[in-house]
């Protein structure tokens, strides 16, 4: 058998293909009008099945609605004004009551919107605490550089302070007097803290070091190596032998204070974090940072917890309130003071009014809130709600600029009554409470 007796498939299937078409194109018109109406039909059915109970409003909701649009003014029927001057047309005009007439509330009853209007007003007037104002006491000299950070110990009995002079001195809390300077950073110190657990202080500076001093032997007895750029916050947590440190290198690093050993870095923030803050409860750890975000920190984790964006630039500052479960941050413009309720960082309102580039915060157990200005302004508000009652202007010291009025760094001492401020005229000023 061969296969050369086979045809060729080509025009077979050609010859198909025609034939097919001629069968079909003759009933492709009937096809079409049947999907028309099919469409139609099926389209019917689904808005009756979906819409069928939605039509009208049920029976209860009828009773509630008022009349719809306006309705006509009373008096006398309206005549059309036909060609020509009618002598009565004036007469019907002045005698259309101009007078609205009183619609029905959509409301079911009108005492509902008046008790919704009251709750509204109560809600809204919540009467703040009084607080003294305050006045300056005291302006100590003696840095050759802004003063950018203040620390005071937990005995009251003096405080700390670092510049742009390299220098960290202690000063007497009463008297105002120099008790010791140390030396030993290489440039500005930006931050300081006093253990509480322990006879140390702590500092950190834009030389990338943060120093762990010996108060007894005053010298350094330890250095926290890590950081990449410099350092501009550090915080001891209140019951752990933990140190958390925070700077331009946009990261937050947490230290074991005995062993110097880097226990966590805190990665996350994409800008400096300008303000490291620690308590005793979650979140453990708080960071503001540059990039405009508050981060609260899952301290065993090593990891965020939330990131709060409501700021609209960077974040400056944040003051934890001594008693109540809840922090405050400050930022470089709109909306510039925020509060949060701890743990999950929930915004609680907006301290409106101090329309500055925010550097520094601080809170007292009173309620008392200070915010301090880049332009030397201070704010005193009421803590619970968010009411300023004292505004004040840094003064700059005699042969410093006009424009060396900013204020850096603050702190309550612990009895909360008294103030103390760093700023750029290089002095340091004590606030206290104006007796009654």
């Amino acid at each position: 058998m061969t296969t050369a007796a086979l045809p060729p498939l080509e025009p077979l299937l050609r010859r198909s293909a025609k034939r097919t078409r001629d069968i079909f194109t003759s009933e492709s018109e009937d096809i079409l009008k049947d999907e028309e109406t099919s469409t139609r039909v099926r389209l019917a059915c689904k808005i009756h099945d979906e819409y069928r109970d939605y039509k009208e409003l049920p029976s209860v909701l009828l009773a509630q609605q008022g009349v719809v649009g306006p309705s006509r003014p009373g008096g006398p029927p309206r005549k059309m004004i036909t060609a020509g001057v009618d002598s009565n047309t004036s007469k019907i005009i002045a005698t259309i009551d101009k007078t609205p007439q009183a619609q029905p509330s959509t409301f079911s009853t009108s005492t509902k919107l008046t008790q919704a209007l009251t709750l509204h007003k109560t809600t809204r007037t919540i009467k703040p605490t009084y607080h003294p104002p305050w006045k300056l006491v005291r302006v100590i000299s003696g840095h050759l550089g802004w003063v950018r950070s203040v620390a005071v110990e937990p005995g009251n009995q003096w405080f700390a302070t670092g510049a742009g002079d390299r220098v960290v001195k202690i000063w007497d809390l009463a008297s105002g007097e120099l008790k010791l300077s140390l030396t030993g950073h290489i440039s500005t110190v930006r931050g300081l803290a006093v253990s509480s657990r322990h006879p140390y202080i702590f500092s950190c500076g834009e030389d990338k070091m943060v120093k762990c001093w010996d108060l007894e032997a005053n010298k350094v007895i330890r250095h926290y190596h890590g950081h990449l750029s410099g350092v501009y916050s550090l915080s001891l947590h209140p019951t752990l032998d933990v140190l958390v440190t925070a700077g331009r290198d946009a990261s937050a690093r947490v230290w074991d204070m005995r062993t110097k050993a880097q226990i966590h870095v805190l990665a996350g923030h994409t800008a400096t974090v300008a303000d490291v803050k620690c308590q005793e409860s979650d979140p453990q750890v708080v960071t503001g940072s540059m990039d405009s975000t508050v981060r609260l920190w899952d301290l065993a984790a090593g990891k965020t917890m939330v990131t709060l964006t409501h700021h609209k630039k960077s974040v400056r500052a944040l003051a934890i309130h001594p008693t109540e479960y809840s922090f405050a941050s400050g930022s470089a413009g709109g909306n510039n003071i925020k509060k949060w309720k701890c743990p999950e960082g929930s915004f609680v309102f907006n301290f409106t009014g101090h329309n500055a580039i925010i550097n520094t915060l601080s809170v007292n157990a009173e309620g008392v809130f200070f915010s301090g200005g880049d332009n030397g302004t201070l704010t005193f508000w009421d803590y619970n709600t968010g009411t300023p009652f004292q505004n004040m202007d840094d003064v700059p010291q005699p042969g410093s600029l006009e424009a060396e009025a900013g204020v850096f760094c603050s702190t309550f001492d612990q009895t909360g009554t008294r103030l103390i401020t760093g700023g750029a005229d290089k002095t340091i000023k004590v606030y206290a409470e104006q007796s009654q």
